[in-house]
């Protein structure tokens, strides 16, 4: 590996996008063979959480306050969206000194806006364009024709157009497109939650400001079920009342309601936990992660998973910490209720005793690239016997560890960016990753917490 320099005190200017929605400046580095992390610290909030307080706040009117939001590209996107849409959104610190976001919202009337660009946050466009249709005209646009701009949201509009909206878009629903809405109905909305739960929280929030009862039946089922828990809790919260059945598969809001201001305070995120843990485990590391509460995040599998692989580690509703492990062994793992915690286990199932099998994880294949198709490509270029099917990945681990010294690309994913660092960090002879900057997207600062933990991660001049 060539000599690099610590990213400790790098830049974060690095990581800002050209003109709030451009591209990243491009970012390579070296992560070498590391023998052990140890250390204590707190993980990013939760993003999940974070963009539902927020668009809640946006559609109350009033203000609200939303303690210890994330700071990453999806939170700013939203931000950046609902200013254009009117509300005011400041930055201060409460009285410990933690980051607040004050937001005066616009409630059931958002001001005019002709386009909105998410950038490459998904969740974040699907979140708005329930939000989009109680405007004449918007029109939703993406600097990331290769990646946002292949990713399908048909459902999420035909769901508008059941309630009165009129849509344009290219094929499945694909960006740009626009949506026309403003006089709005309501009535039964049919929907498929195949592919997404992000449809089904689009149009839970708009639902309770259309003026008339509303229900919705999801037609076959329904993927990622925590994070449609997330987004009930979160309108709870709100003052917004929605009657669910126990399946999460039929839901009843009745009109009359109004979103009401409230204070909000954003627990650690699980997701970038688990990369922290999957990173400690690896090195065989002794690491504690705090602010990780018993919430709705479906990522906290990962620590009866870990458990379950022989990891040595407590956790008391607070905080979880490992000790190492004697050996990790393969398992078996359905990760559609955890979705976003896959990619970091897949170098712990490398690195163990026998088979992993990871299914019921077909919608991976619709995030920023297929998650399914390029992990194993990837991995299997570092010697990883790793296999796909259409909705599961198997890896068949070596304990012994691999080469690694190769030059390896993240596909602008941070998911994958996270998953081939851990392997990095155990590859005999490292190896140089592009598009390193990618993890802005959700964690900012991993490569500089994995160096505060003691990773041999360097920034390639």
């Amino acid at each position: 590996m060539s000599e690099s320099k610590g990213l400790t005190d790098l830049d974060k200017a690095r990581f800002a996008r050209v003109g709030g929605a451009g591209e990243l400046n491009v970012m390579r580095i070296d992560v070498g063979y590391t023998e052990h992390l140890q250390g204590t610290l707190d993980p990013p909030s939760s993003k999940n959480y974070t963009t539902r307080y927020l668009l809640a706040a946006a559609l109350a009117e009033g203000q609200s306050l939303v303690r210890r939001p994330a700071r990453s590209d999806d939170a700013d996107a939203l931000v950046r969206c609902l200013r254009d849409l009117g509300a005011v959104i400041e930055e201060s610190d409460d009285d410990d000194g933690a980051r607040c976001l004050r937001v005066t919202g616009f409630g059931r009337t958002p001001k005019p806006c002709r386009v909105l660009n998410p950038g490459n946050a998904g969740a974040v466009a699907r979140f708005l364009m329930g939000t989009a249709a109680l405007l004449p005209e918007v029109r939703f646009e993406t600097d990331y024709a290769d990646s946002l701009g292949r990713r399908p949201h048909s459902e999420v509009l035909d769901a508008l157009e059941q309630l009165g909206a009129t849509t344009e878009s290219a094929e499945d629903g694909r960006f740009p497109l626009t949506i026309r809405g403003g006089n709005l109905r309501g009535g039964l909305v049919r929907l498929s939650g195949a592919r997404s739960s992000q449809f089904l929280t689009s149009i839970l929030f708009l639902a309770p400001l259309i003026g008339e009862d509303v229900e919705i039946e999801i037609t076959d089922r329904l993927v990622s079920k925590p994070l449609v828990a997330t987004s009930l809790e979160v309108l709870a919260k709100a003052g917004i009342q929605v009657d669910a059945t126990d399946d999460l598969m039929h839901f009843k809001i009745a009109a009359g309601q109004s979103y009401h201001p409230a204070e909000y305070s954003v627990n650690g995120d699980y997701p970038s936990a688990a990369a922290l843990l999957s990173a400690a485990v690896a090195t065989g590391g002794e690491v504690t992660v705090r602010r990780l509460f018993e919430d709705s995040q479906g990522e906290r599998a990962v620590i009866e998973l870990l458990q379950r692989m022989g990891v040595q580690l407590l956790y008391d509703g607070s905080q979880v910490a490992v000790h190492g492990h004697g050996g990790l062994r393969g398992v078996e793992f359905d990760g559609d209720a955890a979705t976003d915690m896959v990619l970091v286990m897949l170098p712990l199932a490398a690195m163990a005793t026998g088979e992993s099998r990871f299914h019921g994880i077909g919608n991976l294949r619709l995030k920023e690239c297929d998650r399914i198709s390029v992990p194993v490509r990837e991995l299997g270029r570092l010697g990883v016997d790793c296999e796909e099917k259409e909705d599961e990945i198997i890896v068949r681990g070596c304990p012994s560890g691999y080469e690694g010294g190769i030059e390896i690309g993240t596909h602008d994913d941070h998911r994958v960016a996270q998953m081939l660092t851990i392997m990095g960090l155990r590859c005999r002879q490292g190896l140089v990753l592009n598009e390193a900057e990618t993890v802005a997207k959700s964690y900012p600062d991993f490569y500089d917490d994995l160096t505060q933990l003691g990773a041999q991660i360097g920034e390639r001049p």
